[in-house]
């Protein structure tokens, strides 16, 4: 890599579900922001989420969806190459070529390879690796192809997911050292949110907002649907009279990610105060989430319908990913003799 290149910024989110709230400040709005100062190249993950979506109507859907995501707040396929990973071959066969040079002890160390161990033990299964498929198991080979592929300098990613990067710079090692210096060992940098936003974005019930939680509020859900889900986040049986703690309110912390800092500081004072109850705080985050996705839910129900200008932005956004991919495929396959 030459020095004095553009720094490239890369990303992918998973397809697993419709993108809910957390989502867009955990990860697709700090990716945004990312595209005003660096080259980004952003994907949709759809064969990382193959390990658990086994629903083919689901997959297609949830896949669209997320794409149009992207588009719908912002990302600009004039600027930013965006691609659906499985419109890019190079990256599977890579990550054969890459798995085959990947010793299994590293792979036995992924948090979430532990984590699902951790779970059966937890549960009193004997078979500790009960329930993990071979996609989880190899899933952060596949990242790292993501990432080594494109040249990544820099990759947005949430605390739980920066040892990924150094799996990468591992795996690349491992090739470098049987076969020459094909890859770069530099371990891209980890962007993790920071002030508010590095806060988890909590849930309707108060846990981490997650898909596996059930306990998401959906982007670009219809104004009725919108307003029961934050009726019923969950809240205290504080008196409307008494004052309260709004950093311990999920309501509050959701409201002050999308509400005008003005606004915040004054529901938060009022909050302490006394004299607001959580159902005026409710309404208020109501409005704002409102007010905001009422123009983009029009534009996403444009992109996500079948047909639409969508299909053209993908295949456009695969061929120049293709064209980033293939010489990197190139020298692999030169250095272990195939090329």
């Amino acid at each position: 890599m030459t020095q004095d290149r553009p720094r490239v910024s890369l990303t992918g989110i998973k397809p697993t579900g419709d993108p809910h709230l957390g989502n867009y400040i955990g990860a697709i709005r700090p990716a945004l922001d990312l595209t005003a100062t660096y080259e980004s190249i952003y994907f949709i993950a759809d064969y990382h989420a193959l390990t658990s979506i086994r629903d083919r109507a689901k997959f297609a859907a949830y896949t669209r969806s997320v794409a149009a995501t992207w588009i719908t707040l912002g990302l600009d396929p004039e600027r930013t190459v965006f691609y659906r990973q499985s419109d890019v071959p190079e990256i599977f066969e890579l990550t054969w070529i890459l798995s085959c040079v990947t010793g299994k002890g590293l792979m036995n160390r992924a948090h979430a390879y532990k984590a699902a161990r951790d779970r059966n033990a937890e549960s009193g299964i004997a078979d500790l690796d009960a329930g993990v498929n071979m996609g989880l198991f190899n899933y952060p080979i596949l990242m790292a192809v993501d990432i080594l592929v494109m040249g990544a300098d820099v990759v947005p990613v949430g605390q739980d997911q920066s040892q990924h990067l150094e799996i990468a710079a591992d795996i690349a090692g491992s090739f470098n050292h049987l076969y020459g210096d094909v890859f770069s060992l530099k371990i891209p940098e980890a962007v993790l949110p920071s002030g508010v936003n590095a806060r988890t974005m909590p849930g309707t019930d108060g846990r981490k907002m997650s898909k596996s939680y059930g306990n998401t509020i959906p982007l670009f859900a219809p104004p009725s649907q919108l307003r029961k889900l934050v009726r019923g986040i969950r809240s205290d049986s504080t008196p409307v009279e008494a004052p309260k703690d709004p950093d311990a309110s999920a309501a509050f912390q959701i409201y002050e990610n999308f509400a005008d800092p003005e606004a915040v500081k004054d529901m938060r004072v009022r909050l302490e105060q006394g004299g607001t109850g959580w159902g005026e705080l409710k309404n208020a985050l109501f409005e704002t989430l409102d007010a905001w996705l009422t123009p983009l839910r029009a534009r996403y129900d444009e992109l996500v319908a079948p047909g639409s200008e969508l299909d053209a932005i993908l295949a456009a956004g695969a061929d120049k990913a293709r064209d980033r991919a293939r010489p990197v495929l190139a020298g692999a396959r030169r250095a272990i003799g195939v090329g």
